[in-house]
């Protein structure tokens, strides 16, 4: 604790100076010098102020299936660390360095929707619709920050464990914009709360965000499903507590997910890796080896589904050696049963949408 303090102590000199940067930029858009560009659909952001670990992915999923059974849906996000360039619309055969992980997941899980990635929004978009002229609405993933585009709703999420309002700026802390840029948001979700979230305790942090009149404030936490079979969804199968666990993951925070495994499993064994990591082949026989050293004859390796689609590219060496790779699937509720009235927000947007 008095190391991390020591380190951010050393940090914050330049955190300052992101932090002019950043506030010059706000400056730039505010007085009108830089321009948001706006676009005659309906379009929700839906993203955050900190570097990653808020449960973005679920939420969009969220939206996702309130909306497909009425409107034609796309996604657009930037493909973060795929290897291509420029504007593409993502297939279900693609790979993740093809695309990057989160948009392939969406593919995969809503293969009716149209799922694309353009590091450039604004140009993205009419591509979009260029390509699907029936499309209603647009989901843009992690573009809080990206401002040259103006959404029709702005959606802010903020980690219920590390809220912004006690972060830092980079990279003393995890902010990407001061916590300030808030006012910038309609509706304000706190992800990954506990699901045994007393109303006292939540009101208690509603009050430290200080929204303003306009903006609602949410409480949302996972809803962890069956693991599936990496190679075959449909196979699924129950977390046995008397099964050890090998837990491979490369995600922003993977504490919540070991919290929620802890009482459902037995041991529980980590091969963490950086956010977004492409894992090597080198590295899938260095996991093979460790899965195959520990000491329970019962066990199997457990992952995300974000992680599943970088795995995927190993599928060969995954069966020649006959790995149990399991997926486990997650999904959004809403506290305090909420949830409708979230939706009606969505709704009341989209019907009272105009150009």
């Amino acid at each position: 604790m008095v190391q991390n303090a020591l380190i951010k102590i050393l940090l914050f000199p330049f955190a300052l100076l992101y932090g002019a940067g950043v506030w010059l930029r706000d400056l730039l858009y505010r007085q009108g010098l830089l321009q948001s560009v706006s676009f005659s659909i309906p379009i929700i952001s839906i993203g955050n102020l900190s570097v990653g670990g808020t449960g973005k992915t679920p939420h969009i999923e969220y939206l996702i299936r309130l909306l497909q059974p009425y409107l034609a849906i796309g996604t657009l996000s930037r493909g973060y660390k795929r290897k291509t360039r420029g504007f593409l619309e993502v297939r279900p055969t693609h790979e993740a360095e093809d695309s990057g992980d989160e948009p392939l997941q969406f593919k995969r899980k809503f293969p009716e929707i149209m799922v694309a990635v353009a590091e450039n929004r604004v140009l993205g978009i009419p591509e979009m619709l260029k390509r699907r002229p029936d499309l209603q609405v647009i989901l843009l993933d992690d573009a809080f920050q990206h401002r040259a585009v103006k959404p029709g709703l702005n959606i802010l999420l903020t980690a219920y464990d590390q809220p912004y309002t006690r972060d830092l700026l980079l990279p003393a802390g995890r902010l990407r914009e001061m916590p300030s840029a808030a006012e910038r948001a309609d509706i304000i979700i706190v992800s990954k709360c506990p699901a045994t979230l007393k109303r006292q305790d939540a009101e208690q942090l509603r009050k430290e965000l200080n929204p303003l009149a306009r903006q609602r404030v949410f409480f949302s936490h996972y809803r962890y499903k069956p693991p599936y079979y990496l190679f075959n969804p449909n196979y699924t199968t129950g977390l046995p507590t008397d099964w050890s666990v090998l837990l491979l993951t490369a995600i922003a925070n993977e504490s919540y997910l070991i919290d929620y495994l802890s009482p459902h499993v037995g041991n529980i064994y980590t091969e963490t890796f950086a956010d977004h990591h492409f894992f090597t082949p080198f590295e899938m026989a260095q996991i093979k080896n460790k899965f195959d050293r520990l000491p329970e004859r019962k066990k199997f390796i457990l992952t995300t589904e974000k992680d599943a689609t970088r795995l995927y590219k190993h599928r060969d060496f995954l069966l020649r050696e006959r790995l149990p790779v399991f997926v486990l699937p997650v999904e959004v509720e809403f506290l305090f049963g909420e949830g409708p009235v979230f939706d009606e927000e969505i709704k009341r947007f989209l019907l009272e949408f105009t150009v």
